[in-house]
């Protein structure tokens, strides 16, 4: 299953409320996983974003469906990363011409 990370950054809203973003982070888990999604690691981060998460979806199309479902709650605005493992790169890399 293709794994992604999404970046995550507070709103006004998010921050208003951030005593609530670990009980957000849950929610956030729970719904993934009624997508077929699997988040593998919860990270709260320092620099350009609030918020990472690791997550193993069965396609492109699951994964904007999450992230779009966390914007339209209003806390935070994502970003999304494909990731590809080390075997994954190698792979892609031995197809080079």
């Amino acid at each position: 299953m293709p794994t992604y990370i999404l970046l995550g950054n507070f709103t006004e809203q998010g921050v208003r409320n951030v005593k609530d973003t670990g009980k957000r982070a849950g929610a956030a888990r729970d719904m993934a996983g009624k997508m077929g999604i699997t988040v593998k690691e919860t990270y709260w981060t320092l620099g350009a974003y609030d918020i990472a998460l690791v997550v193993d979806a069965p396609d492109d199309a699951a994964v904007s469906a999450l992230g779009l479902s966390i914007g339209a709650l209003g806390n935070v605005r994502t970003q999304t990363l494909r990731a590809f493992s080390a075997e994954e790169m190698g792979g892609i890399v031995a197809r080079l011409a």
